[in-house]
C-alpha cells in the first residue's frame, strides 16, 4: 500500500535519474515504516530509563559511550555496504533493530544486579542497527537523486519522514501513557519487521564489492564539512535526548503523562517542519542554499539559547516548533552540500563514510558535556548551561563552502 501511494506520487514529478519508480517507492516505503517505529519509541527511550531511576549522569555516560561505540561501528557498516550494496545493509539494519526493542522492555529498575548487562546488549543492537541504517541510506539517497532537483527530492524525502513524525509520537505517547511504554516497544518491533519487507524485491544501486579508498581523496574540498558534521551530532542530541529530559526532570517534573506531552509537543514541531520543507526544497534549487544553511543555523542556535526559559506547555510548543524547522533549513541545505561533494569527490563511500564518523563524535561529546555538567552543578543549572553550549557548538555547521552554493 505505501509502495503504491509513493509510486504515483513520484511518477508525476520525473525527478529520478538512477534508480527506477519502483526502486525508489520501495526505499521509500521502507523509510516511511521505519521511521514512523523509530520515533515511536527513540524519544522515550532516556525518559523510560530516567523514569526507571537511573540517574541523568548516568543516561549521559551511557549516551557517551553509545555514541563513542557507533565510531567503529561505521567503518563496519562501509565495508558492508560497499560489498553487499546499500539496500542489503538497511534491510540488515532493520531486522537488529528487533531485539534491541525486546531488550529494551527487559531493562530492569536501576539497582536491579542484571541492569547494565541488559542495558549493554540493548545498545549494542541498536547501535548496530542505527549506524548500519544511517549510513547505507545516505550512500543509497546521494546516488538515486538528480543533481537538478536535487532540492526539491530532499524536500520530499523530508516530507515523508515528517509524515511519520508527525504522527508516532503522539502514538508512542498516548499508548506508553495508557498502556505502558513496553507495549510501545513491542509496537514498534512489529513496525521494524514490516519495514524490512519492501527491500527484499528491490535491486542495488550501486556496484557491488567495492573497497573503500583512501589514496587520493580530496581532503582540501571535503574536509570542512566532514568537521562541520560533527556540529550536526552534537544538534541531535541537543535537541532529541537532552531536550526530552529537560522537559521531563525540570519544565514537567510535577506533571503527569510526561510521555503523551513530549509526544504532542514533537508532532507539533514536526508538523510545521513538514510545510516548511516545500519552500527550503525550492529555495535550495534556486541557488539560495548558502544563506537557508547559514541563517538557519544561526537561528537554531538563538533557540537553543531560549530552551531553559521554558515555564509551560506554550513555552515548550513554541520552542520545538522553531527548533524543528530551523533544523530542517538548515538540514536540507547541508545534505545538499554534502551529497554534491559525494557525487563529484569519486570517493562517495569514504567521504560518507567520514561524515558519519564526525556525527558520532558530536554526539558523543555533546552526551560527554551534558554528564561532566550534570555531575558538576545543579540539574537546571547544568541544562542551561549545556543549552549555551550547544547554541556555540553548532555554529560550526554554517562554516562548510561548499562548491554547489558558490556563484
Amino acid at each position: 500500500m505505501f509502495r503504491k501511494l509513493i509510486t504515483s506520487f513520484l511518477k508525476r514529478r520525473h525527478f529520478w535519474r538512477y534508480a527506477s519508480f519502483s526502486e525508489v517507492s520501495e526505499l521509500y516505503a521502507s523509510r516511511l515504516l521505519r521511521i514512523l517505529a523509530l520515533h515511536m519509541v527513540s524519544l522515550f527511550i532516556a525518559v523510560y530509563l530516567y523514569q526507571q531511576g537511573y540517574s541523568l549522569v548516568f543516561i549521559f555516560i551511557y549516551l557517551a559511550c553509545y555514541y563513542s561505540c557507533k565510531i567503529p561501528i561505521a567503518f563496519v557498516a562501509a565495508w558492508l555496504t560497499a560489498r553487499f550494496g546499500p539496500k542489503h545493509t538497511i534491510l540488515f539494519a532493520n531486522l537488529l533493530y528487533i531485539p534491541a526493542l525486546i531488550l529494551l522492555a527487559f531493562v530492569p529498575p536501576a539497582g536491579a544486579s542484571h541492569a547494565l548487562m541488559v542495558i549493554i546488549f540493548f545498545a549494542t543492537f541498536q547501535g548496530v542497527s542505527a549506524t548500519l541504517y544511517d549510513y547505507a541510506y545516505m550512500v543509497n539517497f546521494s546516488k538515486v537523486k538528480s543533481a537538478q532537483h536535487a532540492g526539491k527530492e530532499l524536500g520530499y524525502m523530508h516530507i515523508i519522514e515528517k509524515i511519520a513524525s508527525i504522527v508516532s509520537p503522539v502514538i508512542g505517547g498516548v499508548i506508553a501513557t495508557f498502556l505502558g511504554p513496553v507495549v510501545v516497544m513491542i509496537v514498534a518491533a512489529c513496525l521494524f519487521a514490516v519495514a524490512a519487507v519492501p527491500l527484499l524485491r528491490t535491486g542495488e544501486p550501486t556496484k557491488l564489492r567495492q573497497k573503500i579508498r583512501w589514496q587520493g581523496f580530496p581532503w582540501r574540498t571535503s574536509w570542512r564539512s566532514v568537521i562541520a558534521s560533527g556540529g550536526t551530532g552534537f544538534d541531535v542530541v541537543a535537541s532529541g535526548v537532552v531536550w526530552s529530559l529537560f522537559l521531563a526532570a525540570i519544565a514537567f517534573a510535577q506533571q503527569q503523562g510526561i510521555y503523551a506531552i513530549i509526544g504532542v509537543l514533537t508532532a507539533i514541531g514536526m508538523g510545521t517542519a513538514f510545510i516548511a520543507a516545500f519552500v527550503f526544497g525550492r529555495l535550495i534549487d534556486r541557488r539560495s542554499g548558502e544563506m537557508l544553511l547559514r541563517y538557519g543555523v544561526i537561528t537554531k542556535a538563538l533557540m537553543h539559547m531560549v530552551r531553559p526559559a521554558v515555564g509551560g506547555a506554550a513555552g515548550a510548543s513554541a520552542v520545538s516548533v522553531g527548533s524543528e524547522v530551523t533544523t530542517t533549513a538548515y538540514h536540507m541545505a547541508f545534505m545538499r552540500g554534502m551529497f554534491d561533494v559525494a557525487d563529484y569527490s569519486g570517493f562517495r563511500l569514504t567521504y560518507l563514510l567520514l561524515v558519519e564518523v564526525a556525527v558520532n563524535i558530536g554526539a558523543a561529546m555533546a552526551a560527554l558535556i551534558a554528564a561532566v555538567l550534570c555531575m558538576l552543578f545543579e540539574q537546571d543549572y547544568a541544562f542551561t548551561l549545556f543549552f549555551a553550549t550547544a547554541a556555540v557548538v553548532i555554529l560550526i555547521i554554517a562554516t562548510p563552502r561548499f562548491a554547489i552554493y558558490k556563484p
